[in-house]
């Protein structure tokens, strides 16, 4: 009989790779590339995944590898009888807290994609594309309504546990969604005047770059590849010990990276061919783009193929956001799935509510002068996920140390990883990662 609370080998890289890849790549990269100098970001963006994020995913996938727990487990495995696994406790929350305004976001998606299946953003329908964008997150019980739906998907494919639910999900969502963006890529380049999109993408514009671009291209990467909220460090206890940690966090960072890129193309080269504004903001995907998908030839089958695949991006990382809490109920208080996931989901849901209430139908939900779920959004990317990151590489490099970092990544030496590509990886942890990290932070300040 298979275990059904591990991976397969092949399944912890879909598995990441679909925590990695989610609306971080549809919905917030290509809008964060409109507002920070186009090609100027990306370069900005890769330099921070290469020199940042592959240094922090290392370090997570070590923690969950050696420890074969949950992020609060680990650090208490790890390092017994001290404070560290308030960093796994950290990485929970911030999980929640992430989880508890991307339910909203994954109810729009989910909104969006049962008006696009009624042809809705089709010309025939002339369609009130502002009113649709305020029914779907301004009003009180449509967001909510659609919010729970988008739960309870998660909820189905959390029921059926580590292998028979997140990996089979994720074998067969991945591909299925990767082929569904290249497709509205190659789609979107091909339109007349498309041209200018590409050029917008790649060609840098330097004088757009600002201290706030860091921190934008900082948050981004850490929202993206799910470091900082113990995404990682739950998905790599799943694997077996003798995974290899290289391997698997090379191939999610560029899996990662370059599904974000495909989606800017897929964004991009339509919005500029249609004469829509690159720097509209959160508004780009659901507010721009219908108006775009509605101008231009079989708009409304890309529109469908388009919310659908946002969806699966939204589904892919809300499961792995949910089961670092599940892991830890089930592992530390010894939970059932069943109960522990009814306790989460209905957690999420009520502080859920809070944050799409405060889009407009109850305006006066704010924290230190933003709307409840830009607090949340901040709150999760800026602060918890940076700081969880932050100690979870100076745990890595000043309290485990470069002999358990060499036997992870080497399987106790049976793996041909070669000895600078170790050295370099953990200075870069050790020194590089925590100046940088705590530089950004000190610049938002």
């Amino acid at each position: 009989m298979k275990d059904n609370s591990k991976f397969s080998s092949f399944g912890v890289i879909v598995a990441m790779a679909g925590s990695a890849v989610g609306l971080g790549n549809i919905w917030r990269f290509p809008y964060l590339v409109g507002e920070n100098g186009g090609a100027a970001f990306i370069l900005i963006y890769l330099a921070i995944v290469l020199l940042i994020s592959l240094p922090i995913f290392l370090s997570e996938f070590v923690i969950g590898k050696r420890s074969q727990s949950n992020p609060v487990g680990a650090f208490r495995k790890l390092a017994p009888g001290s404070k560290w696994h308030w960093v796994g406790i950290l990485g929970v929350a911030a999980a929640f807290v992430l989880m508890s305004f991307y339910c909203v976001v994954g109810g729009w998606s989910t909104n969006y994609l049962v008006r696009s299946l009624g042809f809705q953003f089709s010309s025939a329908n002339s369609p009130d594309f502002a009113g649709i964008f305020s029914n779907c997150v301004e009003t009180t019980w449509p967001p909510i309504i659609y919010m729970v739906i988008f739960m309870i998907m998660t909820a189905v494919i959390l029921l059926g546990g580590v292998k028979s639910g997140i990996e089979k999900f994720c074998k067969v969502m991945m591909p299925t969604l990767f082929f569904l963006v290249l497709f509205i890529a190659i789609y979107a380049m091909c339109l007349p005047g498309a041209g200018e999109g590409i050029r917008y993408l790649f060609r840098p514009d330097f004088s757009k770059i600002t201290g706030n671009t860091l921190i934008a291209a900082l948050g981004q990467a850490f929202f993206s590849l799910s470091l900082g909220m113990g995404c990682m460090v739950t998905y790599a206890s799943y694997a077996s010990p003798d995974e290899n940690a290289t391997r698997c966090s090379v191939i999610t960072a560029i899996s990662d990276t370059s599904f974000a890129i495909i989606a800017g193309c897929a964004v991009m080269p339509a919005v500029f061919a249609f004469g829509g504004n690159p720097e509209s903001g959160p508004g780009l995907v659901f507010l721009t783009l219908p108006q775009i998908f509605e101008k231009m030839p079989l708009g409304s089958i890309v529109a469908i193929l388009f919310f659908l695949a946002l969806l699966l991006a939204a589904l892919t990382s809300a499961i792995s956001l949910v089961e670092v809490m599940l892991a830890y109920l089930i592992q530390e208080f010894k939970m059932k799935r069943g109960v522990a996931l009814a306790l989460v989901f209905a957690l999420i849901c009520v502080v859920g509510s809070l944050c799409s209430l405060s889009q407009g139908a109850v305006p006066g939900l704010k924290v230190f002068g933003m709307d409840f779920l830009s607090f949340m959004d901040y709150t999760s990317a800026n602060i918890m996920m940076t700081i969880g990151a932050l100690l979870t590489v100076i745990f890595i490099g000043w309290k485990l140390g470069k002999g358990i970092f060499r036997e992870e990544l080497t399987n106790h030496g049976t793996l041909n990883i070669p000895e600078w590509f170790v050295n370099m990886e953990f200075f870069i942890i050790k020194y590089v990662v925590p100046v940088v990290i705590i530089l950004i932070m000190v610049a938002s300040l």
